[in-house]
Formats: structure tokens, C-alpha cells, sequence
């Protein structure tokens, strides 16, 4: 497909304006698809531009090039062009669907990666970070080793594709998920061991973090393979650093387990951590973990909810456990949520009432803990030494404890 446009060089300004050109667009040469009425040349200085507006109605998947051998960069979503034109010129801009990329991408990081003098990458494994949101939180590096690569991993081949896409990237993509880790880990065993540069990706942030790629980098060390990090974002440290809790010592939780008793258990070990703990959250999931956070750690601790960090509608929320179940009981987040709430204060606080250490006790021997264990789980959470609450629970089912003893 050719677009040419004809123009009378005198009609372009020599200041910052936007003059119509339509008049002098030939009508049987314009494309049916572009509004003639939107094609504006501008011209500062030793710049000439052409208005972005040019490529709307053109598929994103494309990229049309100028055809001006001195120079052409994109910047701003506009076109730099030549000046050197005669008094009466073509513009002619051709779809070329064997160079895609699109009007966004970041030429200037294309030429700083074409004339890099990084020496060339050795064979190995490469954990590259990639953005948690914003495509432009990658660095040159990142960008250099998944050119340079001979296959790319990838959680999901079709949302790497749109990364890969924008930075013009041809790297060969392979699937690598949770449900295909083990089959396909010997597959890249055999590719790396002949020599090929591997790099690993996620979703978003860095593999093997909450992420497939740990048993690949364990297997790859095991057999003495080189396993390169390629530092890149990460929602974890991203939300740490703007949640106001603090920073000094964190604990990242991930995931909870999906078995309720599994899950408290777990929540209530990071009860009684001092550092600030960290949970990946699904949304659906929210009021859930709220309501389990709130009778493990207590209502008036500090929490932040961080969502779509980087992305169009981030958003931090901050309040106690007990407000951040009122605020998203009526409305449910969406998008992937970073949750955090502040570590156990060292201070010397009142202990939990007797009424409340025998619901927790309670709510343990339904799920099937033992009496024993119950016991060893609440205290794990609590001031309190497990004497005392070993002492209650003789106190209120003692009845239960002997049936275990024996």
C-alpha cells in the first residue's frame, strides 16, 4: 500500500502553524481511508513535521516509513522529515509488513541499542524484569539481551507479544507456564547445554517471583549453566517504596495459599512478624482476605492497597484494616492489587481478651487443628506466652484436651 501526497513547497510556514494542505492534495492520489482535511505539514527551523494525526486511521500493527534517506525518527509521536525539499514535492509513505513497530516506539533507545559496544552475550540463562505496567519501564539492557537472544520464554505468549511488539523485537517467543514447567524445563535444558541464549520473562516484573522460572534457574545452576539477572521492575519493592510503611524491613508473602486453614496459618506467622508483609491479592479475593486480616492482625493496624502501579488508573489507598474493609466492601478494586500492612509493634500493648483468644482457638478446631495445634498457632501470633493461652484452653475444652491425650 502507497500513500503519496503532493505538495507546493511555498504553502509550508516558516513558524509554528498548522496551514490546511488539502487544497493542494490531488485528489485521485490521496488513500480512501485519511480524511484529507487532517493532513497538516509543519515546519520549524531545520525540522519539517508531519502531524501525527496522519497515522490514525493506518493499523497500529504498521509502520510507515518516510522514504527521505537523511533522517527519520520518531519523537513525540511525530515524524521528522528532511527539509531539503524542492518547490514542488511527494510524500510517499509505504506499509511495510516486514519492519512492524509502531509510531509510539521509542526509536531513539532502537539507535542507542543498534550502535551499543556492549560486548556480545555469552551462552546461558537470562532473567530479564520487565514493566509491571507502563512499556516504558524497561531498560537498555533488558531491551539489548531480548533482541540478542535465540528464544524468549514467556508466561503468556500474546501479552509478551505486545512488549516485544512495541520495542520491534523478533526474538522467536516459547511458552513457559506452571502447567508446562516441568516438560518444557528439558526442552531449554537441551537448547542451552548446545549453546542458545535463553532469556526468561514474566507477565510483568521478574521471573521467578511469584512467577514460573525458579525450578529453571535451580536446574540451571545445578548443571553449572550460567543464570544471568537482567534487573528490572518489580510491584513489590514499587509499592513498598510509595506506601509510607516502613522500608527497613519487609516480608514478601506472595500468594496465599487457597486452603482456608493453610491461609490463616499463614497469616498468622506474618502477625507476628515486625516487618512490613507484602501480599499479592486478587481482586475477587479482597474482602476475603480483609475480613481474615482484620481477626488475625487486629483492625487498627496500618495497610496500603496498591493497584495497576505504573498504569492509567494507579491508585494507592491508606487506612487501617478495619476502614479498608468498609471502603471495599462497597467497591471492589480492580486490576492486579499489591497489599501491605505494617509489622507487629514491638511496644508493650495489651493482650487480646480471653473472649477473643477463645474464638480464634475456636475457629482453628473447626477447621480440624487439634487443640494442641490450635494453641501453638494463636500463640504464634500473640505477646502472650503459650503458657497463658495453653491455660485458657485447659480452662474452656479441657474435656477435648484429655481425648487427645489419650
Amino acid at each position: 500500500m502507497e500513500l503519496r501526497l503532493n505538495f507546493d513547497n511555498s504553502y509550508i510556514s516558516n513558524k509554528w502553524k498548522s496551514p490546511k494542505i488539502s487544497s493542494k492534495l490531488q485528489k485521485g492520489s490521496c488513500f480512501s481511508g485519511i480524511e484529507e482535511s487532517r493532513m497538516v505539514i509543519l515546519r520549524y527551523n531545520p525540522i519539517a513535521m508531519l502531524s501525527s494525526s496522519v497515522f490514525t486511521p493506518f493499523p497500529r500493527q504498521q509502520f510507515y516509513r518516510c522514504p527521505f534517506p537523511i533522517f527519520t525518527q520518531s519523537l513525540q509521536s511525530h515524524i521528522l522529515l528532511s527539509t531539503t525539499l524542492p518547490r514542488h514535492f511527494t510524500l510517499s509513505f509505504y506499509s511495510n509488513t516486514a519492519q512492524t513497530s509502531t509510531p509510539d516506539a521509542p526509536d531513539e533507545l532502537q539507535h542507542q541499542l543498534s550502535n551499543s559496544k556492549q560486548s556480545p552475550l555469552k551462552p546461558g540463562l537470562y532473567l530479564v524484569g520487565t514493566p509491571i505496567g507502563n512499556l516504558e519501564d524497561i531498560t537498555l539492557r533488558a531491551l539489548r539481551v531480548l533482541k540478542s537472544a535465540d528464544v524468549i520464554l514467556s508466561e503468556d505468549t500474546r501479552h509478551s507479544g505486545k512488549l516485544l511488539h512495541y520495542y520491534n523485537i523478533k526474538t522467536p517467543l516459547l511458552s513457559y507456564h506452571k502447567f508446562n514447567e516441568s516438560q518444557r524445563a528439558q526442552v531449554v535444558l537441551r537448547k542451552l547445554q548446545d549453546g542458545e541464549i535463553v532469556a526468561l520473562i514474566s507477565d510483568a516484573g521478574t521471573p521467578g517471583i511469584s512467577d514460573p522460572g525458579m525450578e529453571l534457574a535451580k536446574l540451571c545452576a545445578e548443571k553449572n549453566i550460567p543464570v544471568v539477572p537482567i534487573p528490572g521492575p518489580s510491584a513489590v519493592v514499587t509499592a513498598l517504596s510509595a506506601s509510607g510503611l516502613p522500608t527497613n524491613e519487609f516480608s514478601f508473602v506472595g500468594f496465599l495459599p487457597k486452603h482456608s486453614s493453610s491461609r490463616k496459618e499463614r497469616l498468622i506467622l506474618s502477625a507476628n512478624e515486625s516487618a512490613t508483609q507484602i501480599f499479592f491479592i486478587p481482586p475477587h479475593k479482597l474482602s476475603q482476605f480483609l475480613e481474615e486480616a482484620a481477626a488475625i492482625f487486629g483492625e487498627s493496624r496500618q495497610c496500603v492497597m496498591a493497584r495497576e502501579m505504573t498504569k492509567v488508573h494507579e491508585e494507592f489507598w491508606r487506612g487501617t484494616i478495619d476502614k479498608a474493609k468498609v471502603a471495599f466492601l462497597v467497591h471492589q478494586p480492580k486490576g492486579e492489587i499489591t497489599f501491605l500492612i505494617e509489622g507487629k509493634s514491638t511496644s508493650t500493648d495489651e493482650g487480646p481478651s480471653e473472649s477473643q483468644l477463645e474464638n480464634e482457638l475456636r475457629e482453628l478446631i473447626a477447621e480440624g487443628h487439634s487443640l494442641s495445634m490450635a494453641v501453638k498457632l494463636v500463640a504464634s501470633g500473640k505477646l502472650m506466652k503459650r503458657k497463658a493461652i495453653y491455660s485458657l484452653a485447659l480452662r474452656k475444652f479441657r474435656g477435648q484436651l484429655e481425648s487427645e491425650d489419650d
